[in-house]
């Protein structure tokens, strides 16, 4: 097989590549060693910047997100038994948009079946080879039968723990990493939200995080030890222990019920650099990971992949390779900044080893400055709502 762009994943970041190649006449082909309903089924992030849905409507995937996502204009900080409001849309004049990942990955898939673009599901073995020349190519076995792509460019949006990244050689990569000590303890229920908007809570019990996927069903976090496992938690356990971290007014607007999926997520930061090896390139997880109290992860891989489509494009049209060139500098001065926010604000709101103290009174100091200050809300809401590309 023959194409010009070989895409190693499925996920939100390949998929939204793909399509805005397409949009700009650039071949490629998607390969993805999970099934369909494997990718839909990861339970992931739910909350859009304005640019993100942009590029979901510029390859026409935004419709439903439009009809059925929740625009949000604030968000709650609480703390010391009491909830303060940040008017994000005021200080920035933009909103953002709460919608499931796995919801955007299904538009995503239906307008690439629409568009009658080839994805290959099921896919083992997927190598990139020869990627350090101008003829690489992707090697994979579908069926027991291996096959080769030939190909310009590979795109690596296989996720952090994907072959990409892992077939460079370490000579040629530098990575930074951070591992929190500590995990999200996770519930979807079919559940009002307790709030219009979402509320993070920093308590002396540990943060918690009430958010949502629609109006009817809810999404609330605690955190803890990564050495808790997930049966350990039986739904009235974790109901108890959220209402414990809640103000009296949250407790009140409580709805409980059974959970429909329930997961403890550890917390990282982590950035991999340069995003370019040859004619391979990184988007998306494959590249970099920041914990999700700053809702950036699925967004950093959409500006990712606005970055990567316009250098493609630049190349194919324009014949130039200055966007190539300029794609791991520009997207890493964004990815930076994002991994500096996500990792502050998980700072502030998280009880750490040494959060007793000294540490716990820094915390609630902070977040009395955030709420009293302007300007301190204004760049909180700024970073919130996503820096423009």
């Amino acid at each position: 097989m023959r194409t010009k762009v070989a895409i190693i994943g499925a996920g939100p970041a390949g998929l939204l590549l793909g399509q805005l190649l397409h949009a700009y006449g650039i071949d490629n082909v998607i390969l993805e060693r999970q099934t369909p309903d494997y990718v839909l089924g990861r339970i992931r992030a739910g909350l859009l910047e304005e640019g993100t849905v942009a590029l979901l409507d510029e390859v026409g995937a935004g419709a439903r997100a439009h009809r059925e996502g929740l625009v949000h204009h604030g968000i709650e900080l609480a703390f010391g038994g009491a909830r303060h409001r940040i008017d994000m849309t005021a200080a920035t004049g933009k909103t953002v948009m709460i919608y499931g990942q796995t919801e955007v990955t299904l538009d995503l898939m239906n307008a690439r079946t629409a568009a009658g673009l080839t994805t290959i599901y099921e896919a083992a073995n997927v190598t990139p080879h020869d990627f350090g020349t101008d003829h690489p190519r992707v090697s994979y076995v579908k069926d027991g039968v291996g096959h080769d792509i030939a190909c310009d460019f590979i795109a690596g949006c296989d996720g952090f723990h994907g072959v990409s990244r892992a077939s460079v050689k370490p000579s040629a990569i530098e990575t930074f990493e951070r591992i929190y000590p500590f995990g999200w303890l996770g519930i979807l229920s079919e559940t009002p939200p307790v709030s219009n908007e979402l509320i993070y809570n920093n308590h002396a019990r540990g943060f918690a995080l009430c958010t949502m996927r629609s109006m009817h069903r809810s999404r609330y976090y605690v955190q803890w030890s990564l050495d808790d496992h997930v049966d350990q938690w039986p739904d009235e356990k974790f109901w108890d222990e959220l209402k414990r971290r809640l103000d009296r007014e949250a407790v009140d607007n409580l709805v409980t019920g059974p959970s429909i999926e329930k997961s403890i997520a550890p917390l990282r930061s982590f950035v991999a650099e340069p995003m370019r090896f040859g004619r391979m390139l990184l988007a998306g997880d494959a590249a970099h990971i920041v914990p999700p109290t700053g809702a950036k992860g699925l967004n950093l891989a959409a500006s990712d992949v606005h970055y990567l489509s316009q250098a493609l494009r630049e190349f194919y049209h324009e014949k130039s390779p200055a966007g190539l060139d300029a794609y791991s500098s520009k997207a890493l001065a964004r990815v930076w900044k994002a991994v500096r926010f996500s990792w502050w604000m998980t700072s502030m709101l998280h009880r750490f080893p040494d959060t007793e103290g000294f540490g716990a009174r820094i915390q609630l100091a902070e977040l009395d400055y955030l709420v009293s200050s302007k300007a301190a809300s204004a760049s909180l809401s700024e970073n919130y709502v996503g820096l423009p590309y």
